[in-house]
């Protein structure tokens, strides 16, 4: 058996893929392009992937394929109705960052909440030296406990942060962007409370054409201007523009993202012109990266293909 890892260095340098080489011959690129993948697939029997596209362009001459190995939950860049007639199977993989997704989730909230980035440069400028009381009162913040926290998207990691926040005895409210989904431990609200009575807004949902630009200029001017907003779902759910300038006017008072609308970041994201960190921090779509994720989504895909052929 041939394994063709396509675009390895998606889930990183750092992982122990040795399992792998037990299977089979396996062959690793860092990236391919759409050329590149249709010349490295035509004798791989199992091709392992993140974000190149397969269809028939990328894999019309890969007489041996058997299966695709999907190396996220998201499967848009699959061909399935060309699959199903090659009759190739693929697999991809879930819930395997509920746990480190939920994490940076209060990582974002807690560095904008308590003002991190303004205490943290205070005291290395040498302010803090120099000072004649021991807390330095400038920047104020408030207790999480007793606030009320909306979730957009109340699926599996939906409901990690909704646990976790009921902890911190936070009020859990969350809308439900297909109106089907029923909790009965939190209390669903509609469109407009969640957005006027929150005091955090977190986005947890997938794209799709119900949560395609949701998150607008409408939505950003019913929130509280007190209100921190975090998006750890997918980036085109939120209108950037409208962000840009929700924060710009002080109509929220900050925002968490770990998602955009393109990415790598464009140039032209007008978020880019935020050089304040109290108000913006963005990070670079790595909420689902922990080491602890990553192996446990390796070690998955790995018996998928044991049970696929039978190992």
């Amino acid at each position: 058996m041939k394994i063709v890892f396509l675009d390895a260095k998606t889930i990183g340098e750092d992982l122990d893929l040795s399992g792998y080489e037990q299977l089979g011959e396996v062959v690793k690129y860092g990236f391919s392009t759409k050329e590149q993948a249709a010349e490295r697939t035509k004798d791989a029997d199992v091709i392992i992937l993140n974000k190149v596209p397969v269809n028939e362009e990328t894999i019309g001459g890969a007489e041996h394929l058997k299966l695709v190995c999907v190396t996220a939950t998201g499967t848009d860049n699959l061909d399935k109705d060309y699959l199903e007639k090659r009759g190739i199977a693929w697999r991809n993989v879930a819930g395997y960052s509920t746990e480190t997704v939920a994490q940076h989730t209060f990582a974002l909230l807690f560095y904008l909440m308590e003002h991190l980035p303004y205490y943290d440069t205070y005291v290395k400028s040498g302010k803090y030296m120099d000072d004649v009381l021991f807390t330095h009162f400038e920047k104020a913040f408030h207790e999480l406990n007793g606030k009320t926290w909306g979730i957009i998207g109340m699926g599996t990691i939906g409901r990690r942060v909704a646990d976790i926040a009921g902890l911190f005895g936070c009020h859990v409210i969350y809308y439900s962007t297909t109106g089907k989904n029923q909790q009965k431990d939190y209390e669903r609200a509609d469109w407009d409370t969640l957005l006027t009575k929150s005091d955090i807004i977190s986005v947890h949902a997938p794209l799709t054409d119900a949560t395609l630009g949701l998150i607008n200029a409408e939505a950003f001017a019913k929130m509280k201007r007190s209100a921190i907003f975090i998006n750890v779902g997918r980036g085109p759910i939120v209108v950037e523009q409208d962000l840009y300038e929700a924060l710009e006017n002080g109509e929220i008072a900050a925002a968490g993202l770990d998602v955009l609308k393109e990415e790598p970041m464009s140039k032209e994201n007008p978020l880019a012109k935020i050089k304040d960190s109290n108000k913006l921090l963005i990070t670079p779509h790595i909420a689902w990266a922990s080491v602890e994720a990553r192996t446990r989504l390796m070690k998955i895909i790995e018996e998928q293909i044991k049970e696929f052929f039978h190992l």
